[in-house]
């Protein structure tokens, strides 16, 4: 990436991801996916692939605009490409939860760099594109603006977060007057006759929208799509009780993360032989992690293997915390409760019927409005703790009382759904944009 102060026009051009030489000639849709979220990206990627399968000759690009998009380099095919400007930013996507946030990603070049690839959108029309964009306000902005017909995916937003719990904050008391926590300019774009299917990632949400003549659907939640319901290799670890521990992908807030959880856990003596598994993005920094552990007193183990793919073993008198990078879709059904200041893999333990704990830091990502609305979208099925002490008692409590502990199950899976919805969306895409 160059630096946000070059100019636009030749030079901007030649930098970016180029789309495929020959769509001139061709007078098929193409098609380009937008998404702003790490969570989005995996989404997509599915997507995509079900795409690629069912569709030969079609070029597909996308266009993330958080991050790199790394999750799409491991699609290997000649009619997919990467395309745009990408960067990570400091706030580990577009801020809109700190002010501090905003102001790190707007230093850094976020509002250029969109700039240049809301450019390269709005000249797709050109070439017989269609459009899905995924995600919130911005590519479903940048998809309307294309003058393309599109699809959109709506899936960061839920009316689950203001149509439940107390609901006397300002922000909640502005999503009832609307009715809907999608916002009048985004509805606007939403109503617009080249928006040819409208999908959202819960009932109550596309209902809300349905009153608002806004033909809606839902079709299921993608994101349960992508970890394993089972897995055999539990039954080596079946004797233990087990923690799965989810400190997020953004560094160096999942540093922050891990180093609050291990120090609650230095405290935790419920279970005589306690397991916490501990997936790492591909990205970790496995050195730095291994600090944290020998801190608060975990010894790595060269003998000791429970063989469900980890990486290594670690010690600390009965707890064992067992690493592996990449290891989340792995080993996210084996654990009894989780503690997580993540995004997308909490909500996806929660469906698979794994309450949760979370300990807000400072953020910039996970930060205390985020968790309480995560809780409320999922139904209390994940619980912020206020400190320390607050963590300890209900980590206590889920992992003693197997009643409570289902009980919190059954809401989690409840509001995340079932698997299956990509093929539902793709098929759904299918006849309503491209047919």
């Amino acid at each position: 990436m160059q630096s946000s102060a070059l100019p636009l026009g030749h030079a901007a051009e030649k930098e970016s991801i180029e789309s495929f030489n020959d769509l001139n000639s061709k007078k098929t849709h193409s098609l380009l996916f937008i998404c702003n979220g790490h969570g989005e990206d995996v989404i997509v990627a599915e997507i995509i692939k079900r795409f690629l399968k069912k569709i030969k000759n079609k070029n597909i690009e996308v266009l993330p605009l958080v991050g790199n998009g790394d999750v799409f380099d491991t699609i290997q095919s000649k009619n997919f490409r990467k395309i745009g400007f990408l960067k990570e930013l400091p706030s580990g996507g577009f801020s809109n939860q700190s002010l501090k946030g905003f102001l790190l990603d707007l230093f850094a070049g976020f509002l250029i760099d969109n700039l240049r690839n809301f450019l390269i959108v709005k000249q797709k029309s050109k070439h017989y594109y269609k459009i899905i964009a995924v995600g919130d306000f911005l590519p479903l902005f940048f998809a309307w603006s294309s003058e393309c017909e599109f699809s959109f995916l709506g899936t960061p937003k839920s009316d689950h977060t203001w149509n439940s719990g107390p609901g006397w904050s300002l922000s909640d008391l502005y999503h009832k007057l609307k009715g809907s926590e999608w916002d009048p300019w985004e509805i606007f774009l939403m109503a617009s006759p080249r928006c040819k299917d409208l999908i959202m990632r819960d009932k109550i949400t596309a209902n809300n929208l349905k009153r608002k003549n806004i033909h809606a659907k839902y079709l299921g939640n993608p994101m349960m799509d992508f970890v394993n319901e089972t897995n055999k290799k539990k039954s080596n670890i079946i004797a233990f009780k087990r923690i799965i521990l989810l400190i997020g992908s953004r560094y160096p807030e999942a540093f922050k993360n891990l180093d609050n959880f291990l120090d609650c856990l230095q405290d935790f003596n419920l279970a005589n032989d306690l397991i916490i598994l501990l997936p790492l993005s591909i990205n970790a920094n496995e050195i730095k992690i291994h600090s944290y552990l020998n801190k608060y007193g975990f010894i790595k183990q060269s003998k000791v293997r429970f063989f469900i793919d980890e990486d290594s073993v670690w010690k600390n008198k009965a707890k064992y915390i067992l690493i592996g990078k990449g290891k989340f879709n792995l080993w996210a059904n084996m654990a009894n409760v989780g503690l997580s200041n993540a995004g997308t893999a909490t909500e996806q333990i929660a469906g698979l019927g794994i309450p949760s704990l979370s300990l807000p830091g400072s953020g910039p990502q996970f930060t205390k409005s985020f968790a309480k609305r995560q809780s409320r979208l999922l139904g209390g099925s994940v619980l912020v703790c206020k400190d320390k002490s607050i963590l300890l008692k209900n980590l206590s409590l889920l992992l003693r009382e197997k009643v409570y502990r289902l009980k919190q199950a059954k809401i989690g899976k409840k509001r995340m759904g079932k698997s299956g919805a990509s093929k539902k969306i793709v098929d759904s895409i299918n006849i309503n944009l491209l047919s």
